[in-house]
């Protein structure tokens, strides 16, 4: 008994390791760097700024009685257009009708013939749905790059297909704080409004700097130490092997992507980009790592060693 106790004991460590064996060489993996590269490139370089918001009527005005008087006439009804200085409303007494301050729908009427008004009364409201503009929220940071009558992009929600146009006709001299953010709000008057409704959301993208025949590169080839900015530029060698070399560069413009390039490098020199560290597993499955430096906005700072890893959907 002793000896057959001593046997299932045996058998059952050599199970117990081998699956543990098995368990371990089935999820084996190896991981792998890879450099991607890019090329210095010419052409047009754009900074936007962007910020969401809704779609408002320019001209949305409350018609007011000037004087204590009897209603005679109501000359409108409500959804009917009317142009600037057309008459409203008249009086018994024969005296100035009140007229429509601007051009618009009446939306709304709140008076009838026979009745008696009071100065400063609001007898309708005029709002001018030809004529739109959007106020977008802009961050602090951002708005001083806003300048009045800069060109913006609009793509609003309702009609994703569909790009319109503007410029930027106001800029608030106060900004609101949410979270320890504070915005500004910029307006910006649509060039031709078709089929947009008011209260519709939306987004514009200002256009508040550009520059043609310029070189640049992506904002992450750039790194910065010490606050000089430098690159990795991608040589052959010898021996057909790649190297590397550092290589100080000035830069102009950037946006969220690319940075211009004005002193230190040519059209067509290949740059190095953040490393990623790609792992492989033995069941054909590809894991990206996660993040181990670099920037991402050309504002920040790095270590400068070229270094980042990309989280795709782990």
């Amino acid at each position: 008994m002793v000896k057959k106790w001593v046997v299932w004991l045996v058998v059952a460590v050599v199970i117990i390791g081998g699956g543990v064996w098995f368990f371990k060489k089935g999820n084996a993996q190896t991981a792998v760097t890879q450099v991607p590269t890019a090329s210095v490139q010419r052409g047009k370089l754009e900074v936007k700024v962007s910020g969401s918001g809704t779609v408002q009527p320019v001209t949305s005005e409350d018609v007011k009685a000037t004087a204590n008087k009897l209603i005679d006439e109501v000359l409108v009804t409500e959804g009917e257009s009317v142009k600037k200085g057309q008459e409203l409303i008249t009086f018994t007494d024969g005296s100035d009708p009140i007229t429509a301050p601007v051009a618009g729908t009446v939306t709304s009427i709140g008076v009838l013939a026979g009745e008696r008004v009071t100065v400063g009364q609001v007898v309708a409201h005029i709002t001018n749905y030809n004529d739109l503009q959007v106020t977008v929220q802009v961050d602090e940071l951002d708005v001083p790059k806003v300048k009045i009558g800069q060109t913006a992009s609009l793509k609003v929600n309702a009609f994703p297909d569909t790009v319109y146009t503007g410029k930027v006709t106001a800029i608030a001299n106060e900004g609101t704080v949410s979270n320890g953010v504070s915005t500004f709000d910029v307006t910006v008057h649509i060039d031709k409004p078709t089929n947009l409704k008011v209260g519709m959301t939306a987004e514009a993208s200002i256009l508040v700097e550009s520059k043609n025949n310029v070189l640049y590169v992506p904002v992450e080839a750039v790194h910065t130490v010490n606050g000089q900015k430098f690159v990795l530029v991608a040589t052959d060698s010898a021996s057909n092997s790649r190297m590397v070399k550092r290589q100080i560069v000035q830069t102009g413009i950037h946006n969220e992507d690319y940075v211009e390039i004005t002193e230190g490098l040519t059209e067509g020199e290949v740059v190095q980009l953040p490393k990623i560290e790609v792992t492989n597993t033995n069941n054909g499955q590809m894991r990206f790592g996660g993040m181990m430096g670099g920037m991402r906005r050309f504002n920040n700072s790095n270590s400068g060693n070229g270094n980042r890893t990309i989280n795709r959907g782990e």
